[in-house]
This record gives structure tokens, sequence and C-alpha cells, in this order.
């Protein structure tokens, strides 16, 4: 592991201030900390941000679920004002790797990270989830660009991810045994302007199936998914499923979400 300067940053405005192209913000470091080891990435500085308070945090109001960027797993899994407002989330985060993981990872990092097989950002797009940073306020379509990309600046930092409470939803995976990430996962969440189906584990970056969201908007049942058509075109393919098995298990998991709404 090589040698890097380490920040303890007291506020968000000190943390994006110590920023560089040669950084990387700590929070859990469930990513960061084993690519470092592996010699995967290296960095000049390493910015911890997790003493930073008004980063953490959960607000449940009638229409929204807010939660800081460095809460972690375990506390959206056990939260109770989450639980009775968006159920489907709190069953996401207990989901997550394992009571280690869950107990060190934070939601924040999660997004920010954008790996293509992570939980949360399905939950982002299907929960037409709004990302605010110390700079601005992103949807979260327009958040995940691609593998591990997003479109967060340097110096910019997650402060908060806020998720509008849908009418009802479910997320369902097929869990890779080991990582507990999701070879596929697939978020049904049903909202009064419409449906988002977000699909991850699936292609390299967590997507909304445009397809699958409309066949339900039109008739909010399993049988409506048998109806549609999913190309295995994109999609992954590796020690774990196949491009073909990946397709067969969006159609398989977005009813199995639809059945549990």
């Amino acid at each position: 592991m090589k040698t890097f300067n380490y920040h303890s940053a007291k506020d968000v405005k000190e943390a994006s201030k110590l920023a560089s192209h040669n950084s990387a913000f700590l929070a859990g470091g469930m990513t960061t900390l084993p690519s470092m080891k592996l010699g995967l990435a290296s960095y000049k500085d390493i910015i911890d941000i997790k003493r930073i308070k008004k980063l953490s945090g959960i607000k449940v109001t009638s229409k929204t679920v807010t939660i800081g960027a460095i809460t972690k797993h375990v506390e959206v899994a056990n939260s109770k004002e989450i639980k009775k407002a968006i159920p489907s989330l709190t069953a996401l985060a207990d989901g997550i790797g394992d009571p280690q993981v869950r107990n060190r990872g934070t939601i924040g990092g999660s997004i920010a990270n954008n790996d293509p097989a992570a939980d949360y950002p399905a939950a982002c797009i299907a929960l037409n989830a709004m990302i605010i940073t110390n700079n601005r306020k992103i949807i979260a379509e327009n958040f995940f660009r691609g593998m591990f990309e997003t479109c967060l600046k340097k110096t910019e930092i997650i402060e908060a991810i806020e998720f509008e409470i849908p009418q009802k939803s479910s997320y369902q995976k097929l869990p890779n045994p080991a990582s507990r990430y999701a070879v596929v996962g697939v978020y049904v969440a049903k909202h009064k302007s419409g449906v988002n189906v977000s699909i991850t584990g699936a292609k390299s970056c967590v997507y909304n199936d445009k397809d699958l969201a409309q066949a339900l908007k039109n008739n909010f049942s399993s049988s409506a998914v048998d109806n549609v058509k999913i190309s295995s075109s994109g999609m992954n393919s590796d020690i774990h499923a196949s491009a073909n098995y990946r397709a067969n298990m969006v159609k398989a998991f977005a009813k199995k979400a639809v059945d549990a709404c």
C-alpha cells in the first residue's frame, strides 16, 4: 500500500477545499481501502469525512425520505421511520453484504462509487431520488453515467439523498452467494406519476427499463411483464451468469417484485 496524506475534515467546506484530481473522500471505505491495498487505486490525499455531523441522519416527511450521505447501511435497515415510509428501502439495506459491511459502509459512498451490481443506485432510480451535493441537486437518472462513473466533480461531495415515497414498491435480487452484490436486482416502484423499474447487476450501469415501466403503468400486475421482451444485448456476461441468463432473471425478478408490492 503506497503512502498518502491523511486528512480528517471538520466540515464540508474544508473537505471540498482539500480535494484534487488525485484524492479520494473516505467514509466507510468499503471500496476505497481494498482497492488501495490491492494496488488497483492510489491517491495522494485521503480526506476522511465520516466525522462531519451535517452528513449524517435521517429525515422523513409525508412525501420524502432524506438520508445523510455518511449514514450507514445498518442505520437505514433499522430505521423504523424509513420502514414505515418505504419498507422496500430498509429491506434493500438489510440485504447489503454482511454485518461487517453494513456496520461500516455508507449510502453516499455506495452511490458515489456506482458499482454496476450495487443495490442503492437501483433505489435512487426507482424512487426518483435527488442527489444533494455541496454545489447542486442532481436527478438520479442524470447522476449515474456508466461503470463506476457518475456526474460528480472532483471537489463535489454528496451531502444527502432525498427519496420520493412511492405508493408501493419492492426490491428483489438474485444475490451473489459470496459478496451479496446483485447478479441481477430489480426495484419496482409505483408513483402517482407513473412506474419505475430500475435494474442493477444486469448491465455496466444501473438503468430504468422503460418498456417494463410502461407495461406496468398500463397494468400493474406480474402478468403484464410476460408481454415485455427483454433483450440480452448489452447485458453483462461473466463467471456468475451469462447475458441470456441475466435477461431472463430481469423478467423473473421484475415479476417477483410486482407480486411483492
